[in-house]
């Protein structure tokens, strides 16, 4: 058997850079490098071997979790078709990275994360940066990627690594397993040689396979479509991800069946079309939520119900509803009691939606009065009104309108995702990228490098706040470092603003989340910070501007966009103008007991808001 001999790290990189993905006939590699910061665990390691065999390209982050944040931007874009590896020094490197797996996991995005880990040969423990556990001695910091990771393994000799890469690979392009794999890597067995098989090293390629339902569970679930009155299709990312766009469009065209969307559904049907009603859940619209308040039968496409989608199981009230669940998840078909139909969304609906006939008349009519009412009252919160500062719904207004097709709008955290969920418009798949899996503050900045990377051609607009471009700044150099052109538009409102309005209607006030000094008496209710976002964006490389208005805002953005350069926009706005919620609600729990009177009325309201959740497990279907 011929043989290579390589370090581990050496012999990594070459399998990585060996690996293609294919699904329907287009073949692509499926790594596009690997994003890092080199310390004392990797430096002689994985460091060492993409700087010899720069098979992979670097990019040089300025935070660990940073870069597992723009990995997991980048394979989004990618249509999970695609991923970068993330590496790290043990210790505070590698458990900045946890968050960020966190996030990839829980959204279903492939990341490959190579944390740097403690010595396998043990007699210079405890090295710098270890965590004795005694009892233990094998266990180090990596262990806590354990329960956020899809695979994991520790690599303590040279001669495992082939045994374990096929078995990450199989979980990296596995639609239904995917999310943020973790290959701990030894210091000194990242630098230890072995003879390596050759053959290892040779191009593969992973096929994505288009699972198709169970025939039975298919007729099922049509006799129930076909016996519906008020049916529904919620939209899910699996709608994204199978490519499944255009065979939903069919189905609404041909059935009359109205669309909702979640966080990662939108896009899966042009907001204009006339029987797509938007978002769904606790940041729907009204039109969404009005439509599932009546539905008798629901087809979840690709979701996997988190409680923002179903309003903490208290949208969907007809005492007689039903779920159909088509999702590559066996997991999440099972949700709700619902039919499972288990499979690739696109192989599917191919299948279900010739055999549908269309919804009556009268139940489209409907659906048109909800959607006209719904783009009434859009409209009146993005037209700007004479007002000392923009709201925010005005700022993302001028923000879509100014927008093309193609262009990417990024968000995460705060306020912004909801009311992005409610008021953007977009026409294609993959111009939407809000993460609302793990609501991670901080994503964004990096996403935007990560979209950039994937997409190069497309226009990338960041959306953050205050208070989640204050966590992580800093790869702002980053984009001006590898001449990625993002487009930042900082939203300064003081504060938390997401968290404060939530403390409110808890009946606490807002407390701890105004960016303010402390006052005499120990408050946080002293001057405003002057935190001057301009400057600290200007002192990372970055074009930084100030907006007051939305004209002004407007011209900014037109500049940016003719500029080849990153920029960032800060516009302050009002806080006390906000977007509504419209006919949903979102379980959380305020005190039991407490002294506060707001507290006191804020858990009565609770209290009768929460008798509305339903257990569809346990519910008798008449």
């Amino acid at each position: 058997m011929k043989t290579l001999r390589l370090t581990t790290a050496q012999a990594l990189v070459r399998y990585l850079s060996a690996q293609r993905i294919e699904r329907d006939g287009v073949e692509a590699p499926f790594f596009g490098g690997c994003a890092g910061i080199f310390g004392h665990g990797n430096l002689a390691g994985i460091g060492q071997a993409l700087q010899e065999w720069p098979l992979l390209p670097y990019f040089f982050v300025r935070n660990e979790q940073a870069g597992v944040h723009l990995a997991t931007a980048y394979a989004r874009m990618r249509n999970r078709l695609g991923a970068l590896a993330c590496t790290s020094s043990i210790g505070p490197g590698a458990t900045n990275m946890v968050t960020g797996a966190a996030l990839a996991t829980i959204n279903r995005i492939p990341v490959l994360l190579l944390p740097g880990d403690i010595f396998a040969r043990r007699n210079v423990a405890p090295v710098l940066q270890q965590l004795e556990y005694d009892g233990a001695p094998e266990t180090s910091v990596n262990d806590c990627f354990r329960p956020v990771s899809r695979f994991f393994d520790r690599i303590w000799r040279p001669d495992q690594l082939p045994w374990s890469l096929p078995e990450l690979m199989r979980v990296l392009t596995d639609p239904a397993q995917t999310g943020a794999a973790t290959l701990c890597l030894p210091q000194d067995v990242q630098a230890e040689a072995w003879e390596f098989p050759a053959g290892l090293f040779e191009t593969h390629t992973w096929h994505v396979p288009r699972a198709h339902p169970d025939r039975a569970a298919l007729e099922r679930a049509v006799a129930l479509l076909q016996g519906a009155r008020r049916p529904l299709v919620v939209a899910g990312g699996g709608v994204i991800y199978s490519d499944a766009v255009d065979v939903l469009r069919r189905l609404a065209d041909r059935t009359g069946i109205p669309v909702a969307l979640t966080q990662a559904g939108k896009g899966a049907l042009p907001d204009d079309h006339p029987f797509c009603l938007g978002a769904i859940g606790a940041t729907g619209t009204s039109c969404a939520n009005l439509a599932a308040r009546d539905a008798d039968v629901v087809l979840g496409i690709g979701t996997r119900w988190s409680d923002f989608t179903t309003a903490s199981k208290t949208l969907f009230q007809a005492p007689e509803v039903r779920f159909i669940n088509l999702n590559v998840t066996a997991f999440d078909a099972g949700k709700h009691a619902g039919l499972p139909l288990v499979g690739d969304a696109r192989a599917v609906l191919d299948e279900l939606y010739p055999a549908l006939s269309p919804t009556s008349a009268t139940y489209r009519a409907e659906i048109a009065r909800l959607r006209a009412a719904w783009d009434r009252e859009r409209a009146r919160l993005v037209t700007p009104v004479e007002a000392p500062l923009p709201s925010q719904a005005e700022i993302i207004g001028a923000l879509n309108a100014s927008t093309g097709p193609r262009d990417v709008v990024i968000n995460a955290a705060g306020s912004t995702p909801g009311d992005l969920h409610k008021l953007w418009r977009c026409q294609e798949p993959r111009t939407y990228h809000v993460e609302y899996g793990y609501s991670c503050m901080g994503y964004e900045i990096p996403a935007g490098i990560g979209v950039k990377l994937a997409a190069p051609d497309r226009e990338v607009f960041v959306i953050v706040g205050d208070g989640s471009y204050l966590m992580m700044p800093g790869d702002l150099s980053t984009a001006v470092q590898e001449g990625l052109k993002i487009t930042v538009i900082l939203i300064d409102n003081h504060g938390f603003g997401s968290i404060g309005s939530l403390s409110a209607s808890l009946g606490s006030g807002g407390f701890g989340t105004a960016f303010r000094r402390r006052a005499p008496d120990g408050t946080y209710t002293g001057a405003p910070l002057a935190l001057d976002f301009v400057a600290n964006a200007a002192s990372l490389g970055a074009r930084a501007v100030r907006a007051s208005t939305v004209e002004a805002f407007r011209s900014a953005l037109a500049d940016a966009r003719a500029s080849l350069d990153t920029t960032v926009i800060v516009v302050e706005t009002d806080p006390t103008r906000k977007v509504p919620s419209y006919d949903a609600w979102w379980d959380v729990v305020p005190a039991t007991t407490s002294t506060m009177e707001s507290v006191q009325k804020a858990r009565i309201s609770y209290e009768d808001s929460v008798l509305l959740e339903r257990c569809y497990q346990g519910e008798v279907k008449e």
